[in-house]
C-alpha cells in the first residue's frame, strides 16, 4: 500500500489490472448470455420451421463476409471464442441497412467496434491523465473511465442513427424527382421494370442513393422475384414512409390492374407538395433558430455597451458623493 500510495506507476498498474479484471468478467458473462440466447433462438427456429440451406448459398454468404478486412477481423475474433452475434440481430441489421451498411458481416463489425470503443476511449484518457506531472486520484480516474466506457458503448449507436437520418433525408428529397422521371418513362410506353432501370441509370450523379435503390430493385426483378416481393424489399431497405406508401400503391395497382401512370401522377404531385411544405417549415423555423444566437451573443454585448457609460458615471461621481468625497 505504501508503494501504491507513493508511486504513480504502481497506481496506474493497479488501475489497469482492476479495469482488465472487471472488463474480462463482464464480457465473459455477456458472451455466455449471448451464446445461450443464440442457441435458444436456433432451437426455436428448428422446432418451428426447419430451413434447408444449400452449399452454394452458404459458400456465397461466407465469401461476402470475408470480402472486407473488417469481416476478416470479426471472423478471426470469433474463432478465439468471443461471440459477436447480437441478441437482437434482426433489429440491429435493420438499423444498419437503413444507415447504408448492407454487408452480411455489418452487425458483427458493429459489435466489434462497440467493444473496441469501450476499451480504447478509457485507455486514451488513462494515458493522457498519467502522462502529466500531477496524476489524478484513483477514484477520479475510475469514475471518468467508467463514464468514457459508457460513452464508447453508445457512441456507435449515435453515429449509425445520424447516418441513417441523413440518408433518409437525402432519399426523401430526391424521390419526387425520381417519381417525375418514372412517370415520363411510363407515359412514353416503357414498363415499370424498364422505367426503374432507366431512371436509376439517369440519377446516378444527381441522387445516387435513390439510383442505388432503383438499381437493386431492377436486379431483383430480373433475377425472378415478383413485383410484390421486390417492391416490399425496396420499402424495407430504407424504412421511409413515403417510399413504403409508393410501393404499396404500385403493388395495389399491379394486383387490381389499374393504370400505373395515373397512380404515379397523383403520388408525384403529392410528393412535390410534401417537399414544398417541408421547405416552408424549415424557412419558418429560421427566425426562431436565429433568435437563439442573437440572445446569447448579441444581447449581453448590447447591454454592456448601453450600461458602460452610466456605470463609469456612477463610479466617478455618485460613489465619491456617497462616501463623503
Amino acid at each position: 500500500m505504501d508503494v501504491i500510495a507513493t508511486s504513480s506507476a504502481a497506481r496506474l498498474a493497479v488501475l489497469l489490472a482492476i479495469f482488465a479484471i472487471v472488463a474480462i468478467v463482464a464480457f465473459t458473462a455477456m458472451a455466455y448470455a449471448s451464446k445461450r440466447a443464440t442457441m435458444r433462438a436456433g432451437l426455436k427456429t428448428i422446432a418451428g420451421k426447419p430451413t434447408i440451406q444449400t452449399a452454394a448459398g452458404t459458400a456465397s454468404l461466407r465469401a461476402d463476409e470475408r470480402a472486407t478486412s473488417w469481416g476478416k477481423l470479426a471472423e478471426l475474433i470469433e474463432r478465439t471464442g468471443l461471440d459477436l452475434t447480437d441478441t437482437k440481430s434482426d433489429r440491429l441489421r435493420e438499423k444498419l441497412v437503413a444507415a447504408g451498411y448492407t454487408s452480411p458481416a455489418a452487425p458483427k463489425i458493429f459489435t466489434l467496434v462497440r467493444l473496441g470503443m469501450i476499451f480504447l476511449i478509457p485507455a486514451l484518457y488513462v494515458l493522457l491523465a498519467f502522462s502529466g506531472d500531477d496524476p489524478p486520484s484513483f477514484l477520479r480516474v475510475y469514475i471518468i473511465g467508467a463514464l468514457l466506457a459508457l460513452l464508447g458503448l453508445y457512441l456507435p449507436n449515435l453515429f449509425v442513427r445520424a447516418r441513417a437520418d441523413r440518408r433518409r433525408e437525402a432519399i426523401i428529397n430526391g424521390f419526387p424527382d425520381c417519381l417525375d422521371l418514372i412517370l415520363v418513362c411510363v407515359e412514353a410506353g416503357l414498363g415499370i421494370e424498364a422505367a426503374l432501370d432507366r431512371v436509376g441509370r439517369e440519377m446516378v450523379h444527381s441522387h445516387p442513393l435513390v439510383a442505388n435503390l432503383l438499381g437493386v430493385t431492377t436486379l431483383r426483378l430480373r433475377a425472378g422475384a415478383t413485383r410484390e416481393e421486390a417492391f416490399r424489399k425496396l420499402a424495407d431497405m430504407v424504412a421511409v414512409d413515403e417510399i413504403r406508401s409508393f410501393t404499396t400503391l404500385l403493388i395495389q395497382s399491379d394486383k387490381l390492374g389499374t393504370s400505373i401512370a395515373s397512380t404515379l401522377r397523383v403520388y408525384a404531385a403529392e410528393m412535390r407538395e410534401r417537399r414544398r411544405m417541408r421547405a416552408e417549415e424549415k424557412a419558418h423555423r429560421l427566425p426562431v433558430l436565429i433568435s437563439i444566437p442573437l440572445v446569447v451573443f448579441m444581447l449581453p454585448t448590447m447591454i454592456g455597451v448601453l450600461m458602460l457609460p452610466a456605470s463609469i458615471r456612477v463610479a466617478r461621481d455618485i460613489f465619491p458623493i456617497m462616501q463623503g468625497g
